[in-house]
């Protein structure tokens, strides 16, 4: 058997084990190190200690573990419910107001946290019930959950952005202010449409009883005071530390975690057991990404070394492609991949064969990592193995069917495609933020950001 088909053989196995329930990073090192030593013999242990090494010392994902530990905190200190009930107050005159409210929750939340799992659950007990009381439909009240739920994928600081940046070698705080507008236009797009399909059909949507929406004024300035601004000053302030410059991801995370323990404390709901639940929870998901990426690295190391990427790269080189209908490819079996698949997984795995593609095709990989965070959104919502239904499923009433909230997720899915459809057409969606704040100097590592007139990849600016 030749090196190449001796790659291939090696990826094919992988998907069949991984099909099988195996874990995927270990299944990762053991693949790569079985292969390894069938291509290269002893010298894969020396590869895979490098490999280790290398991944450990990266200092970008030394953020990950900090915003994680800030999110778990932030989950634990009691915000979401008053958080809920004071965008609920706001919201009372608007149309599907209580959807407006979850989706404004889920966005602010889920930004915080970045945890789509954490999300859906709480607001699948906190809001759902609710909406079913007031008469909701069971599609749009599920469908709002599952949406908002995923939008910490996307919104910064989004740790699948670190990773992205990571994995690609592009400056994530660049990569955060490209998905800046983007997370925003698509949050705002998902309210516009919760609002929208309550003023064309109110009985999905029905308006709360006005003992429930009037409420004093004072009274809705201090829950806002009390629940909104406290979190959103504090993602602000992160948020904002790392696209001015202030700050390093590393720095702003470590200044958002103590920002957390400082606002659990300040709610009266911090306490050495959720402190010691919320490290614990930090270590476990922060030793599976990290050994996620060891074990990647050592598999796309063997893979690359045995031929398997050249073979992969001349099937794409020989397939009639465009920077278009690359684009399209590509996204298309990343969506696919996002059925069996978690969006760690995906990253670390399967990106890394599309990122030397880029160049061919000229596209420009700033761009490429926020198209994927926005494609995984869909693969989240879309059946059959639509996670964030089935986080969903597991807290909602007997009475809501699974069916139903893949009903219900549908119209989100269209809305995330005409998103990438438009950031396509418009790249200014994504390349305006970092030219404004970075185009003079000073914002980071090296990257190509493409203006292209008709959504295309072809003239490129190196922002310095």
């Amino acid at each position: 058997m030749s090196d190449g088909a001796l790659g291939l053989t090696q990826l094919f196995l992988f998907l069949f084990f991984i099909m099988l329930g195996f874990p995927i990073a270990f299944t990762l090192m053991a693949m790569g190190l079985f292969f390894g030593y069938l291509g290269m013999g002893d010298r894969i242990f020396d590869l895979l200690i490098q490999r280790t090494y290398s991944v450990m010392a990266n200092d970008v994902l030394i953020s990950v573990p900090l915003f994680v530990f800030m999110g778990y905190i932030i989950e634990r200190a009691n915000i979401l419910d008053r958080l809920f009930r004071s965008l609920q107050m706001a919201s009372g005159n608007i149309p599907g107001s209580l959807a407006v409210a979850t989706l404004a929750t889920c966005a602010l939340f889920a930004t915080a946290t970045g945890i789509v799992g954490a999300v859906v659950t709480l607001m699948g007990l906190l809001a759902l019930p609710p909406m079913l009381r007031a008469g909701y439909d069971v599609k749009l009240a599920t469908g709002v959950i599952a949406a908002g739920g995923c939008l910490g994928i996307l919104i910064p600081p989004s740790i699948m952005l670190i990773l992205y940046g990571a994995t690609a070698g592009v400056s994530v705080v660049q990569l955060y202010a490209a998905a800046f507008i983007p997370g925003i236009m698509l949050a705002s797009l998902y309210i516009l449409y919760a609002m929208g399909i309550a003023l064309v059909k109110p009985s999905v949507a029905p308006r709360l009883p006005p003992e429930e929406v009037q409420v004093p004024f004072a009274t809705l300035v201090l829950s806002l005071l009390t629940s909104f601004f406290p979190l959103a000053a504090l993602i602000a302030l992160v948020l904002g530390a790392i696209l001015m410059g202030l700050a390093t991801p590393s720095e702003a995370a470590a200044m958002g975690s103590l920002g957390s323990i400082i606002l659990a404390l300040a709610y009266r709901s911090f306490s050495f057991a959720k402190l010691r639940e919320s490290v614990f929870l930090t270590a476990r998901t922060s030793a599976m990404v990290c050994w996620l990426f060891v074990g990647s690295a050592i598999f796309s190391s063997v893979f690359g070394y045995l031929g398997g990427q050249a073979l992969v790269e001349g099937f794409f080189k020989s397939l009639p492609l465009n920077s278009f209908t690359f684009m399209v490819l590509a996204q298309a079996l990343i969506f696919v991949l996002g059925w069996p698949l978690e969006w760690t997984e995906i990253i670390v795995i399967f990106v890394p064969i599309f990122l030397p593609l880029l160049d061919d095709f000229g596209v420009d990989p700033l761009f490429f990592g926020v198209m994927i965070a926005l494609n995984l959104q869909t693969s989240f919502l879309s059946p059959p193995v639509a996670m964030a239904a089935f986080y969903l499923k597991g807290v909602a009433p007997k009475t809501v069917r699974l069916e139903q909230i893949f009903s219900g997720c549908m119209p989100f899915i269209y809305i995330v495609v005409f998103c990438m459809l438009s950031v396509y057409v418009f790249p200014g969606i994504v390349t305006w933020l970092p030219e404004q704040l970075y185009g003079g100097g000073g914002g980071g590592s090296p990257v190509q950001v493409d203006t292209p007139p008709e959504g295309g990849f072809q003239e490129e600016e190196t922002i310095k």
